[in-house]
């Protein structure tokens, strides 16, 4: 019985962590080549895939900029909320736990 009661713990440890989508959405004064900026140097994407983001969020509204865990998509949105504001732009960034 000892032995089943250690799988179980082990079992509940090893339970995947939640994930995150950081999303981008659209506003009417953040440049585009800055968005895809971000997209490059924040969340690594190369510049074809960072081009295709940006015209998905400037002409849907919104985009998703990668999926993460929960730290590292928070990490994320801060550092490109500080760039935005550094540089004058109002671009709106969050997190969202995956359904």
């Amino acid at each position: 019985m000892a032995q089943t009661a250690f799988e179980t713990s082990l079992e509940v440890l090893l339970e995947q962590p939640k994930m995150y989508r950081v999303l981008l959405l659209n506003d009417d004064w953040t440049a585009m080549d800055f968005v895809v900026n971000i997209l490059v140097e924040v969340f690594e994407k190369t510049t074809d895939e960072a081009m295709a983001i940006m015209l998905k969020v400037h002409n849907e509204g919104i985009g998703v900029c990668g999926i993460y865990t929960y730290d590292i998509a928070e990490l994320k949105t801060q550092i490109v909320k500080e760039k935005a504001h550094k540089h004058g732009y109002p671009l709106r960034v969050k997190t969202e736990e995956m359904p």
